[in-house]
């Protein structure tokens, strides 16, 4: 799909709302029907944006996603509708009015800034995400409150407004990018256009930007959003220095006390698993403080205990069983309990999850989580199941 601008016109939308739910594996059917009536480039155009459609509402849900219009990277790299509802209240709590929204993508970002009263400009350079970005504002009724335009952002003037909001662009022709200076704008550009707004301004980075990387007069958060990690943000006009862990729903979020690495102790009763988020912001020390544990080796994020404190930063297991890395003994133990649904976690172990699968071919009624990891520097085998309160 190279040019939105037939999908809008009426014969587009009323041919998008006829394909809006085909499956698949219809499509050839369809469009050799379609086509009868309809301009073959319309109807491959339609049928291509229906896909993108179908993709989108993991991120943007079924109503939202059912009237946008998308692009394949749009789809890809747009922010998760609950994070950036979330980084919107954040700015209108904190009296932002007006927002540069800048690489703004197919406008999802925008979207979520205007749906919390904020005027939004959103600037992108590529004019197919800038029409995508025209049309969702327009769609979804917020045109009032998002000016959309075409440009390089590094020559906008954002001087009228509050703060501004930067995603940089993290992927290029080989992937992604893990040089925040190799990042579209530069990382470093972004940062000087957050230091001279007036009021603040959020930085989008990868969830593994390095700490080091994070500069002294911005505040640090990760965020995950039903277990899993999403972005990390960098807060101008904040909390200069503050770390914190977000975790949607919610939201529910954690903040750095500065803790010293815990212990590393024997295994306990429960083993604690930290959300992702947590781990990422080097919170790791602040769970393990709330539940009262230490570490099971000192390079893994995994917190033992011998108590139950329940936390919404980490998901608790009883374990029953601590034993030395050994496939043919964990075959016997499973077999000798009946497990067939087997759940199995790593962290510091280089055995993966299928191939252990296959050799103790799990069989029977009950279910088990096992744990590969290290304990005190040794490869270890903890098993157990989710902890109830």
């Amino acid at each position: 799909m190279n040019d939105l601008a037939p999908l809008l016109t009426p014969e587009g939308r009323a041919l998008l709302d006829e394909v809006r739910d085909t499956d698949p594996a219809q499509e050839l059917a369809v469009a050799t029907r379609l086509r009868r009536e309809h301009p073959a480039e319309l109807v491959s155009a339609a049928l291509g944006q229906a896909r993108l459609r179908q993709r989108a509402v993991v991120k943007f849900g079924a109503e939202d996603a059912g009237r946008m219009f998308f692009t394949p990277n749009g789809v890809e790299q747009s922010t998760r509708a609950s994070v950036a509802a979330y980084r919107a209240r954040r700015m209108a709590e904190a009296g932002i009015t007006s927002v540069a929204d800048l690489c703004c993508g197919i406008g999802g970002d925008a979207i979520a800034l205007a749906r919390a009263g904020i005027r939004v400009l959103a600037v992108d350079r590529d004019p197919q995400t800038v029409a995508a970005a025209r049309a969702n504002a327009d769609a979804l009724g917020l045109a009032g409150l998002v000016e959309v335009r075409e440009a390089d952002v590094t020559d906008v003037d954002t001087a009228g407004f509050d703060a501004v909001f930067v995603d940089p662009a993290r992927r290029g022709g080989r992937g992604r990018i893990f040089d925040p200076e190799a990042y579209s704008p530069p990382l470093s550009w972004a940062i000087s256009a957050a230091r001279r707004a007036p009021r603040g301004a959020a930085l989008k980075v990868a969830p593994g930007i390095p700490h080091e990387a994070v500069p002294e007069d911005a505040e640090a958060e990760w965020i995950s959003d039903g277990g899993d990690v999403k972005e990390a943000v960098l807060w101008f006009g904040t909390e200069p220095g503050a770390v914190r862990a977000t975790l949607l729903p919610g939201p529910r979020t954690l903040l750095s006390r500065g803790l010293t690495d815990p212990e590393v102790r024997p295994p306990g009763r429960y083993l604690y698993e930290p959300d992702g988020a947590v781990i990422r912001a080097h919170l790791v020390a602040e769970v393990a403080d709330q539940v009262g544990g230490g570490l099971l080796d000192a390079t893994i994020a995994y917190v033992t205990a011998d108590a139950l404190h329940p936390t919404p930063y980490a998901t608790a297991y009883e374990i029953t069983d601590h034993l030395p890395f050994n496939v043919k003994k964990l075959k016997a133990l499973l077999r000798e309990r009946g497990v067939g649904i087997l759940t199995v976690k790593k962290r510091g172990s280089a055995v993966e999850p299928e191939e252990l699968r296959r050799k103790v071919k799990p069989q029977g009624p009950h279910a088990a989580t096992v744990f590969l990891t290290r304990v005190a520097g040794a490869p270890a085998m903890l098993i157990g199941h989710p902890a109830r309160a």
